[in-house]
């Protein structure tokens, strides 16, 4: 990806080098108190519950053209943070860290794109922040270890991501170069735009109603579907002439190798689909491609298409 000298996102928060205090989530990976991760670590066809809910999408921007604010509808606990400014913190290595300037380059170019589809609508987007962090860190979500991988939380609309989470994608998961990692920041950016949307709050509510094995295939869809908003990320990214040979590969290589079966396959040995909460590594792949290609929410549905 050619990031170097693009602007860089001032919602970044570097706190990096500070303690967490407060523990860690036992576990490793899936969905836990309300954050929405990637699978570090299908399923049945989910209920009607949400078979209509990208009309939330339409219904929002239709809401926000007569000067209503469905956020205040929708938000429901502590998820009103305005918070999306940066206050920067003393990370380890400084303003000169080169990891850290291109994830601000890819939160920037994320910025751009949703600005741009926001406006299209005569609206305004929102922007997430992003928590750099090491080791631990305490979000309006909990409080989480890095062995939970990236995530989003609702609560303050915040990405968190320990940027060693990055060396065990090339290592551990053989998901190597910068557009792998682009696409892991992409696909978090993918769950705030649910969130502004009214599409997380809507699956929070209802999951509560739900049991484990509802929860997990709605998930699947939520998954699936910040996939194809990452999809949708790159296809304007490629329009800008950002993206070099084999960048595409990075990240459908990324979808591939954090699916629930081949996780499950490399980590135990087998598959139990029923536990899938993600998607299996061919949704994965086909939704991100599915978003690159058209560039357009309306192709983006897992909830009223077969997944």
């Amino acid at each position: 990806m050619r990031w170097k000298g693009r602007r860089q996102s001032s919602n970044v928060e570097d706190r990096r080098g500070r303690s967490g205090s407060g523990g860690s989530f036992p576990g490793g990976f899936g969905r836990s108190g309300g954050r929405i991760r990637l699978p570090m670590g299908g399923g049945r066809r989910a209920g009607g519950g949400l078979s209509g809910i990208i009309v939330l999408v339409v219904l929002f921007f239709a809401l926000r053209a007569c000067g209503i604010d469905p956020l205040e509808m929708l938000a429901g606990g502590p998820g009103g943070s305005n918070q999306t400014t940066t206050t920067q913190g003393q990370g380890t290595s400084g303003a000169s860290d080169e990891m850290k300037q291109f994830v601000s380059v890819v939160l920037a170019e994320t910025e751009d794109t949703w600005n741009g589809i926001f406006e299209s609508q005569g609206l305004d987007y929102k922007e997430p922040a992003m928590v750099l962090f090491t080791d631990s860190v305490r979000s309006a979500c909990g409080f989480a270890s890095a062995a939970t991988g990236p995530f989003y939380c609702p609560g303050d609309q915040k990405v968190y991501l320990d940027l060693g989470f990055f060396d065990q994608l090339s290592r551990r998961f053989e998901a190597s170069g910068d557009f792998a990692q682009a696409y892991v920041v992409a696909h978090e950016v993918g769950h705030h735009v649910q969130n502004v949307t009214g599409i997380l709050p809507r699956f929070n509510q209802m999951r509560q109603r739900m049991s484990q094995a509802e929860a997990n295939a709605m998930s699947i869809r939520v998954e699936l579907q910040a996939d194809c908003f990452a999809g949708i990320w790159a296809h304007y990214t490629a329009q800008k002439g950002l993206l070099e040979d084999g960048d595409i590969e990075e990240a459908l290589n990324a979808a591939n190798q954090i699916g629930d079966d081949t996780l499950q396959r490399r980590t135990q040995g087998y598959v139990v689909p029923e536990s899938f909460n993600h998607g299996t590594s061919q949704q994965r792949r086909t939704w991100f491609a599915r978003g690159l290609k058209s560039g357009r929410l309306a192709d983006c549905d897992t909830f009223n298409e077969p997944i």
